[in-house]
């Protein structure tokens, strides 16, 4: 399933005595990488939100994650104060005011307190497990609405590059063709040119002059490619029909499609033919820009 790389998710609730939001969001990135923003009192849970996010399935886009937790019914929490760092902190915060000729009427207890370092917060591990059993459905709950929204997005870029995969098979099949006919037109001038350079005076070993002049049209047949350009035709629906990440799968798919269709370029001599290769680039470098957004 293509999923985009950009998405966002909401929950809100109420469990076990804590009001618990959760937010996230994702722009495009080559891997996954997640930034969790939780209040310090609750920053043990950071490592299972980022473990829960990688066993829904999430596997690429910069994410950022917002966790607000508050606290409706106190308990099981205690909190110190880290004196040593607190009476530096402050020490600090005179010299400031000295240096600059500060008021040092400014340096209150709220004002110290808002430094979140001097406090130390401690929990009992018995808790830990119960607070995640709280942030759990909450965060499951965004997720949903998150990985919907990419799918939601990724529905619509694979209804796109479908079809510009299909526009691109359609102009392949016209090539086709247009190189049969390339080719018989390539073997008849060299045979001309041929005969126009010897002229009457040299006898022509018919015989040879035909396997030179066939050889060279085989130099210009292009059937390997559009065969290899068929079978990338169906790679590229089976990665977009399957369950898993299709972005860097498509990725290279694409890079193979565009070798093809340079080497028809550099063989053709029919205008049309190269009509038809840039257009073929065109589209090409049109679905490559669309799956830098999929995951």
């Amino acid at each position: 399933m293509i999923r985009s790389m950009t998405g966002f998710g909401r929950a809100k609730r109420e469990c076990g005595g804590r009001d618990i939001i959760v937010e996230l969001k994702s722009v495009n990135n080559r891997y996954l990488d997640t930034n969790v923003k939780i209040s310090r009192a609750f920053s043990y849970l950071e490592d299972k939100v980022k473990s829960r996010i990688t066993a829904r399935g999430i596997t690429r886009g910069k994410l950022d994650v917002f966790i607000t937790i508050d606290v409706l019914e106190q308990d099981g929490i205690e909190i110190k104060l880290d004196e040593t760092y607190a009476a530096a902190y402050i020490a600090a915060l005179k010299k400031l005011g000295e240096k600059f000729d500060l008021d040092a009427r400014d340096i209150t207890v709220m004002n110290v307190a808002q430094n979140r370092d001097i406090f130390a917060v401690k929990k009992a591990d018995e808790d830990a497990e119960r607070e995640w059993q709280n942030l759990l459905p909450v965060l499951d709950e965004a997720l949903d609405m998150f990985i919907a929204s990419r799918e939601k997005e990724g529905a619509n870029m694979k209804a796109d590059i479908v079809a510009k995969r299909n526009h691109i098979e359609q102009i392949v099949d016209t090539i086709g063709p247009l190189s049969e006919a390339d080719k018989k037109n390539q073997f008849e001038k060299m045979q001309t040119r041929i005969r126009q350079l010897i002229g009457d005076s040299v006898v022509i070993d018919e015989g040879r002059l035909l396997t030179e002049c066939a050889m060279y049209a085989d130099k210009i047949a292009i059937d390997e490619e559009l065969v290899r350009l068929a079978s990338h035709f169906k790679t590229f629906d089976g990665i977009v029909s399957g369950n898993e990440p299709v972005g860097r799968r498509l990725d290279f798919l694409l890079q193979e499609m565009n070798r093809e269709t340079n080497t028809i370029g550099s063989k053709a001599c029919d205008l049309e033919i190269t009509r038809c290769v840039m257009e073929i680039k065109n589209e090409l470098e049109k679905i490559r820009e669309q799956i830098q957004n999929i995951e």
